[in-house]
């Protein structure tokens, strides 16, 4: 019986790349494969049939030839220079299995003199600002300890003048392989725990980690509009890694103390502006503050504890653009305190002639009447 072609064994597009062409093998090798169907001959032809097009196709050389001649160029019975067998040729089945599925059993295959060191940990400060800090934006110098790059060896771990050689035990690869029945699964070299290099002549500073411990500073821009809660990640500040592998990050995690005047909520500011009973009563100017300066607000007659006033513009600009925020003033009557006997002589004055009119504390008469109503519904 004639092959089908190997691009639609796969499903895939004849341009498929090889992120497209190992995606389309693990699905169809996860349906068909003999232990997920034990007593199915269709499913083994089928997954072995998948196995022999992904062969072909993720081998440059092979595809190239079955691109120009199709199966005749990979398949030895019929002139080729491949192999048609899915367990032979140059890529036996458990590099194709341990390829394919690598991240299942710890990894796949690394090249000669291939490391698997461990990336280096991210690690987090807390950043303690102020509002000002925040809302305008700084520059701040963070003193980090952690691992930083040996610089007498320059991470490599190995003595100046001398250099890592290849693990022998896994021949660079970082992994060795172990056969599980039917599977191949790969597991960290117990040699050169995972560098895939071993340091026979190992660096006096650093006894061959390739890091060592410091404190270094750091210049960081904090941008304008920053609020508690905010993150900044710096790529690769974290801590190194061992034998030269890549850094972590560094995360920067930002709170804002609290202020004596201000409180924040989202782009907008708020604060509490004390007012004397007379500015209340007859209105009057009132200087408040803001984050660029002082501004004049006038409060009008009858103004009352509570009443909130809007000063737009003079909150917080947004960290990535818009529209500033508002400054909301919410002003508060303040009783007066330490009268001499004239003062408490004229305010009681006041309060009779107010009382006897009965029309200057509309919210009071208005309060005492639902208090009466209260009690009477009780009665009843």
């Amino acid at each position: 019986m004639a092959k089908r072609d190997y691009y639609e064994v796969l499903g895939v597009e004849k341009g498929a790349d090889e992120a497209e062409l190992k995606k389309a093998y693990r699905k169809l090798a996860m349906k068909y494969h003999p232990d997920r169907n034990p007593d199915s001959k269709e499913a083994e032809s089928q997954f072995k049939e998948i196995t022999e097009a992904y062969e072909v196709l993720s081998d440059s050389q092979k595809r190239a030839a079955y691109d120009r001649f199709g199966h005749a160029g990979v398949d030895p019975s019929m002139g080729g220079r491949g192999g048609g067998d899915p367990f032979g040729g140059n890529a036996s089945f458990s590099d194709i299995f341990g390829d394919v599925f690598g991240d299942i059993f710890g990894g796949g295959r690394g090249g000669a003199g291939g490391s698997r060191a461990a990336r280096g940990a991210d690690l987090r400060y807390n950043l303690e600002i102020s509002l000002e800090e925040a809302v305008r934006g700084t520059k701040v110098e963070l003193r980090v300890p952690s691992w930083s790059k040996c610089d007498t060896c320059n991470g490599s771990g190995a003595k100046k003048g001398s250099s890592p050689t290849t693990c022998t035990t896994c021949g660079g690869h970082g992994q060795v392989r172990m056969s599980q029945g039917f599977f191949s699964v790969q597991q960290t070299c117990p040699n050169c725990h995972g560098r895939g290099t071993v340091i026979k002549d190992p660096c006096g500073s650093c006894h061959g980690q390739g890091r060592v411990q410091k404190e270094r500073t750091l210049s960081v821009n904090i941008p304008k509009g920053v609020d508690s809660g905010d993150r900044m990640r710096l790529a690769g500040e974290g801590e190194a890694g061992i034998a030269g592998a890549p850094s972590g990050d560094l995360y920067v995690h930002i709170h804002v103390r609290e202020h004596p005047i201000f409180q924040r909520e989202q782009n907008n500011l708020f604060c509490e502006v004390p007012i004397s009973f007379g500015t209340a009563a007859l209105g009057g100017e009132v200087e408040v503050p803001t984050l660029d300066g002082r501004v004049i607000l006038k409060v009008p007659a009858e103004t009352q504890t509570g009443k909130l006033f809007r000063l737009r513009g003079k909150g917080v600009q947004p960290m990535r653009g818009g529209t500033p925020g508002d400054l909301m003033c919410r002003v508060s009557v303040e009783t007066p305190v330490n009268l001499s006997s004239k003062q408490k002589e004229l305010l009681e004055q006041f309060e009779q002639s107010v009382k006897a009119e009965n029309s200057h504390n509309p919210r009071a008469s208005s309060w005492f009447d639902g208090v009466k109503k209260f009690f009477d519904d009780l009665r009843g």
